[in-house]
C-alpha cells in the first residue's frame, strides 16, 4: 500500500460513520495475542459518532518485530535497524523536532517513564534507549487528532544539511480512553520516517468519576493532579521541555528508589566528572590509561 493510501485509509477511520458501515455484530469476539477480549453486547458509544467498535478493535501500529530492537520501530519506515552510533543523533533530532512542533503550536505536553528518567539524570536521553515516552492530557490527545493527525513535519537539524520528516500519527482508538482489548495502550506517535524510529505519546484521563483527582493512561500508569501540576519549564536535549511537578515520587513509583542512585545499567557507568552515561569497555580503558601514567 502506497503512502498517500495509507493516509487515506486513516482519515476515513477517523471520520464519522457513513450510511453504508455496517453494525456492530454481537457474538464471541477471538482472543487476541496482544490483549484480552472484550464484551461485544457492551454499549460502544465510539460506533455513533466514529465508526469504532470495540468487539472488533485491531493493532493499529505495528512494529517489525518484538525483541528489544525491532519492536521499537514502525513498519511501514522499516528497512533495517540503525547504527548505534547514528541512532543516538537521530533520536535526539526527532525529540527535538517534537518538542520544537508542540511548543510552536501552543501544544502542551511532557517528558514520561524513561526518558523522564535520562532527564532526571543529565537533561538528555539514555544512551542505550530505543524509543522515547511523553505525554499529553486526553484533550490535547484529541486537539492533536482533529487539527494534526498525519501531519509531516520538516526539521533541519544543526548536526546536519539534510532535512528529515516526521509523521504525527494519532491511533484511532485513541478516542478509547479505557484499555480496551489492550491493543492499543500507544495513543499516537512522532515517526522518523527516514528510519522508522519513533516517540510515543500517551494521553492521561479522568475515567473514575469517583476519583476526580486521578489521571490515568491505557497503561494504568496513575497520577494524581498534584504529582503532574503545575509542570515545570526545564529543557531536554538543548531544547525547551516540561516535565511533572513531583517527578523524583512519579520516577521512584515506577522504577523505585535504585533508579535514582544506582550508577552502572545497561552496560554504561555514570561518570560524574563527565554528567555522562558511559559503556563500559570505554570506561575500563579510561581506568586502564589511568593505572598506566602512575606505573
Amino acid at each position: 500500500m502506497r503512502f498517500r493510501d495509507l493516509l487515506t485509509l486513516t482519515g476515513a477511520i477517523w471520520s464519522a460513520v457513513t450510511e453504508a458501515s455496517p453494525e456492530p455484530v454481537a457474538g464471541t469476539a477471538e482472543h487476541s495475542a496482544y490483549g484480552k477480549v472484550v464484551n461485544v453486547n457492551d454499549p460502544d458509544p465510539l460506533w455513533a459518532k466514529y465508526g469504532l467498535n470495540s468487539s472488533a478493535e485491531f493493532k493499529y501500529f505495528v512494529e517489525p518485530g518484538h525483541d528489544d530492537i525491532l519492536g521499537h520501530y514502525d513498519s511501514r519506515f522499516f528497512t533495517e535497524p540503525v547504527a548505534d552510533e547514528k541512532r543516538s543523533q537521530t533520536m535526539v533530532d526527532m525529540v527535538r523536532a517534537y518538542l520544537n512542533f508542540f511548543d510552536e503550536n501552543g501544544l502542551e505536553t511532557w517528558i514520561a517513564h524513561g526518558t523522564l528518567l535520562g532527564w532526571w539524570w543529565n537533561t538528555k536521553i539514555m544512551p542505550w534507549d530505543w524509543d522515547m515516552d511523553t505525554q499529553v492530557l486526553d484533550t490535547t490527545l484529541f486537539q492533536l487528532a482533529d487539527r494534526y493527525n498525519q501531519s509531516v513535519v520538516q526539521y533541519s537539524p544543526k548536526s546536519s544539511d539534510a532535512t528529515r520528516s516526521y509523521l504525527l500519527d494519532i491511533n484511532p482508538w485513541a478516542r478509547q480512553r479505557v484499555n480496551g482489548t489492550g491493543l492499543n495502550i500507544i495513543d499516537a506517535r512522532w515517526i522518523d520516517m527516514q528510519t522508522g524510529l519513533y516517540i510515543d505519546i500517551t494521553g492521561v484521563s479522568k475515567i473514575h468519576p469517583e476519583k476526580p483527582d486521578v489521571w490515568e493512561d491505557k497503561h494504568k500508569h496513575t497520577y494524581r493532579t498534584g504529582e503532574l501540576y503545575p509542570l515545570r519549564k526545564t529543557t531536554f536535549e538543548g531544547v525547551a521541555a516540561k516535565v511533572p511537578f513531583q517527578y523524583e515520587a512519579i520516577l521512584i513509583q515506577e522504577y523505585g528508589k535504585n533508579s535514582l542512585t544506582t550508577t552502572h545499567f545497561h552496560n554504561h557507568t555514570w561518570t560524574p566528572e563527565s554528567n555522562e552515561w558511559v559503556p563500559d569497555k570505554v570506561a575500563d580503558a579510561d581506568a586502564d590509561a589511568d593505572e598506566k601514567q602512575y606505573e
